[in-house]
């Protein structure tokens, strides 16, 4: 068996006496689409931020290619985050940088790249995400929400990173435009032959871009396994969540804990 790209076992986050990750157990291949459901407040996003090093976990393992990533020296977590890209919820596009210059942030600013070599990749960028080149020279305030979330995903994946991060990646966009956005992940990733590691609750998005699928339900992983199994995962947490029904497991569980 291959060295997993990412590998968290037995991870735990509390905040006080909110334990939010309970022994967090997940493995994710080179080359792989991994997406996590559930519900708002279940600890994705914490999740996320423990393997990306935003914070740090409380006990446990988390490997990136093999190396463990607590306790890494400044020089060995730079080396690390340079694997990774990003798209973020809400964009976090600069608003005072130009569309070109918010996609070559990682190259100027992390890889020292020159200007001109960096503003012709983002150009580059720009039109691998159905963007004309034009486009890099308005600021993200001239930008549909659509647009703008195109444009965070070519900074996403500006620098060739191993492994990209989404978090809710469809979040405020039309039907049609999540469309757009989930087939330009899913091709992106392809194109780069990267890792993904995804956190939404967009039923639609996980059944168009995961390899994998993984719920997380009360601080542990309750049902990982391929996407094609996901409709018929034998797991009635997860049956209730994907199908947005009222009743079940979920609800109950939360009415006795109020």
């Amino acid at each position: 068996m291959s060295t997993p790209k990412i590998e968290m076992r037995n991870v735990k986050k509390s905040f006080g006496s909110k334990t939010v990750l309970d022994g967090i157990d997940l493995s994710v291949n080179k080359g792989e689409s991994m997406v996590i459901i559930g519900g708002s407040g279940t600890g994705k996003s914490v999740t996320l931020k423990c393997v990306l090093g935003l914070m740090q976990a409380d006990s446990g393992s988390i490997k990136i290619d093999g190396v463990e990533t607590k306790d890494l020296d400044t020089k060995d977590h730079d080396a690390l985050m340079s694997k990774f890209g990003m798209l973020f919820q809400g964009g976090a596009l600069f608003d005072s940088m130009k569309v070109w210059e918010n996609i070559s942030f990682g190259l100027v600013q992390g890889k020292k790249m020159a200007r001109d070599e960096a503003h012709d990749i983002a150009i580059e960028k720009l039109k691998q995400v159905g963007l004309a080149a034009q486009t890099g020279d308005m600021f993200p305030a001239e930008l549909s929400g659509g647009m703008q979330k195109r444009v965070s995903l070519a900074r996403a994946i500006a620098t060739s990173p191993e492994i990209i991060f989404f978090d809710e990646p469809t979040t405020g966009l039309d039907p049609i435009m999540a469309d757009v956005i989930n087939d330009l992940i899913k091709n992106c990733v392809t194109d780069l032959g990267a890792t993904a590691l995804t956190i939404t609750h967009d039923m639609c998005s996980a059944r168009k871009i995961a390899d994998k699928v993984a719920m997380l339900y009360d601080g542990k992983i309750i049902w990982d396994g391929p996407v094609a199994d996901l409709y018929d995962s034998g797991n009635s947490y997860v049956e209730q969540f994907i199908h947005g029904r009222a009743e079940g497991p979920i609800t109950k569980h939360a009415a006795f804990k109020a």
